[in-house]
């Protein structure tokens, strides 16, 4: 491991300003000590515009390597050390899908404008573009949903069924005003048609954040009993029921905050995290000693973002010093309509 961690740096050192290196919260703690840059999905999507390096790589998962891509500059190359770290909830939403329920919802007489959570792929984010709609950030997704509904007689939201309960929760939308959409392998399931539920003003694509949704919201009162006055917060892809036994929730970003604000209290009390498990182990080293941190589910690790290793990053360095790296290609017919709904989302929130 030293030897790689040399060579990165030293390629760091020969790169110079010509490369920017990018990484998410969940990223673990080896990747992000050589990140220039580091955030949640909307922190990330907000920087990239500001970049100058002429090239961008970027540790996270396929999806957010799309979306930097698709907001970098055309004198600008994105690059992903790992291009198989995929993302189980982005492919709970196949395009193809998405389309013919749109379609279908239309020809039933709906309205709906569909929101995807930024976790999805470049074609999903292409046909929400095609019809009007907008992504949105587990941080932002309050605005965006207020936004969506202003936009027709209904929303769409994809693909993660429980951030879009848990905001709606936030938003007043009670529960007899969404409805869980069943599907089959072409898109929506023909009994829904005659389904009540499917004029509610909340549609919710049946997605979960795998990591997150298997967090049981029992963990909640076994925390509680293990850390007696101890404070809660999870983020908002898991349950609902789990939310509710919290006492907060949030983005990665506001996860960050929340613990930083409890360590510059008197007596900070033990915070008990529910995310992925390198956010919280991060959160407890640069805390040590301030605030005693937690996590609420110490086997909560993305797969996906554990893919992108110091072997990745050293060969990926390598490749854009010898010229011989492969940027992500964009397809050209996808760019403009997946690009505005990442414009509507920045503008809409700014």
């Amino acid at each position: 491991m030293e030897q790689l961690v040399d060579e990165i740096a030293a390629l760091r050192r020969r790169l110079g300003e010509a490369v920017c290196v990018m990484g998410h919260h969940y990223q673990n703690d080896a990747i992000v000590s050589f990140c220039d840059v580091t955030g949640d999905s909307l922190e990330l999507a907000r920087r990239v515009p500001g970049i100058r390096a002429r090239h961008i790589v970027f540790c996270g998962v396929h999806f957010m390597g799309e979306s930097a891509a698709l907001l970098a500059s055309p004198e600008q190359s994105v690059h992903a050390p790992a291009p198989d770290a995929d993302c189980e909830m982005a492919r709970m939403a196949p395009a193809a899908q998405a389309r013919a329920t749109l379609e279908r919802l239309r020809a039933l007489g709906r309205r709906v404008t569909p929101l995807a959570y930024v976790n999805t792929t470049l074609a999903l984010k292409a046909v929400v573009g095609e019809f009007g709609g907008a992504v949105c950030t587990s941080a932002n997704a309050e605005t965006m949903l207020r936004w969506a509904l202003e936009q027709g007689d209904g929303v769409l939201f994809l693909p993660d069924r429980n951030l879009g309960r848990n905001t709606a929760r936030r938003l007043g939308i009670g529960e007899d005003e969404q409805h869980t959409i069943a599907l089959d392998a072409r898109g929506l399931d023909p009994a829904e048609e005659t389904r009540p539920g499917l004029r509610r003003r909340l549609l919710l694509w049946p997605g979960c954040c795998p990591i997150h949704d298997v967090i049981p919201a029992d963990a909640v009162r076994r925390a509680r009993e293990a850390f007696p006055g101890c404070v809660v917060a999870a983020h908002p892809e898991c349950s609902p029921e789990l939310i509710d036994a919290c006492d907060g929730a949030g983005s990665t970003s506001y996860l960050i905050k929340e613990a930083q604000r409890l360590a510059e209290s008197p007596t900070p009390p033990v915070f008990v995290v529910g995310t992925e498990i390198n956010l919280v182990n991060r959160l407890a080293g640069r805390l040590e000693g301030r605030c005693r941190i937690v996590p609420l589910a110490s086997d909560a690790l993305c797969p996906d973002m554990a893919k992108i290793t110091l072997r990745h990053l050293r060969d990926c360095l390598a490749a854009v010093e010898k010229r011989v790296a492969v940027p992500l290609r964009v397809d050209p017919a996808l760019a403009a309509p997946a690009r505005a709904t990442l414009d509507r989302m920045l503008r809409v929130c700014g």
